[in-house]
């Protein structure tokens, strides 16, 4: 299932996915593994329009300096490739995620709600540059 909001220039995706807490070893912090979109499942009614994310998609970011935030609030990093406190790599199933929670009232709270399962939703945020739409019967 897919879900989709905007808010000014930015729009957001949530996907169901598994999203699993990994406590860490000895001298090693909680992790946060998941799925931030999924390749190729048609999504949610999106207000008329449904999408499907394509193989591709996330290649021309791949190098970028990406955040994972806490609820999408820039107030609430928990990892960012630029330290390498969060990785994102390319699979067939999707964009999969890995971030090293950091000792915050954030992270701690991301560590405890991943570990009881209470996470059922990943989510990506972007800014619609070039729009293209192929209207299918």
């Amino acid at each position: 299932m897919t879900q989709a909001t905007a808010t000014s220039d930015r729009e957001r995706r949530f996907f169901r996915c598994e999203v699993r807490a990994d406590p860490g070893g000895e001298g090693q912090g909680a992790k946060i593994i998941g799925y931030g979109a999924t390749f190729n499942s048609l999504s949610e009614n999106l207000g008329g329009f449904r999408e499907i994310i394509k193989h591709g998609a996330f290649d021309s970011v791949m190098q970028d300096d990406v955040r994972g935030l806490f609820n999408h609030d820039p107030n609430f990093v928990l990892g960012r490739t630029k330290s390498g406190t969060l990785r994102l790599t390319l699979d067939d199933t999707g964009l999969r995620y890995e971030v090293d929670l950091p000792d915050t009232t954030a992270g701690r709270d991301a560590a405890v709600l991943a570990q009881r399962g209470d996470y059922r939703f990943s989510s990506f945020a972007f800014r619609n540059i070039l729009v293209k739409i192929t209207f299918c019967s």
